[in-house]
C-alpha cells in the first residue's frame, strides 16, 4: 500500500473529467487500497481517484468515527435526487477552507464495488453531501466553485501563497 499526493486547488489536473473504470482488477483494487490508505492519513473522510491524479471514476469513503466502515463507489451514478440542505464542507484539495454549500438532502446512488458487483445506496445528510462532493471531482469540479468569485479568489490566493512558501 502507499500514500499518494493529494492534489492542491487550483491544480488545473484537478479539472480533468474521469473515465469509467472498464473493468475492476487487480489494478483497481490496488488504488482502491491506496486511496483509503491516503484518505485515512490525511485524515479525510472521502477521497476521489481525480484527487490523486488518477483519472478513473473510483471514490473511497468512511464517515464511521473508527475508520471501520469503507465505502467504495466505482463508476457512480447518482438516479434520484430529492430536496436540499446546505452543509459546510472541507476537501483535502482545499486544506484549511470550510465553506457552506447547498446539495441535494437525498440520493440514490448505482454504483460498482471493489470487487465489480453492482449495488444501488440511498443516502442522506452527511453521507448524500459527501458522494455529490466526490463525484463532483471525477466531473473535474471542486467544492469552491460554488461559491462567489469573490471568495473563490481568496481561497485561491491563499493556497498559492502557501505553495510559494513551501516551496
Amino acid at each position: 500500500m502507499a500514500i499518494l499526493d493529494i492534489l492542491t486547488y487550483p491544480d488545473p489536473r484537478l479539472h480533468k473529467v474521469a473515465a469509467p473504470v472498464d473493468e475492476v482488477n487487480d489494478d483497481i483494487r490496488q488504488l482502491v487500497r491506496d486511496m483509503a490508505e491516503t484518505m485515512y492519513d490525511a485524515p479525510g473522510i472521502g477521497l476521489a481517484a481525480t484527487q490523486v491524479d488518477v483519472h478513473k471514476q473510483v471514490i473511497v469513503m468512511d464517515l464511521s468515527e473508527d475508520k471501520s466502515a469503507l465505502q467504495v463507489f466505482i463508476n457512480p451514478r447518482i438516479i434520484k435526487k430529492c430536496g436540499s440542505q446546505d452543509y459546510d464542507e472541507g476537501c483535502l484539495s482545499v486544506p484549511g477552507f470550510y465553506e457552506t454549500v447547498t446539495r441535494a438532502a437525498e440520493i440514490t446512488v448505482e454504483a460498482l464495488d471493489e470487487h465489480g458487483k453492482p449495488f444501488t445506496l440511498e443516502a442522506e445528510g452527511l453521507l448524500a453531501v459527501c458522494i455529490q462532493h466526490e463525484m463532483d471531482h471525477l466531473l473535474g469540479k471542486v467544492f469552491v466553485e460554488y461559491l462567489s468569485g469573490l471568495k473563490q479568489n481568496r481561497i485561491k490566493n491563499k493556497l498559492k501563497k502557501r505553495q510559494r512558501e513551501r516551496a
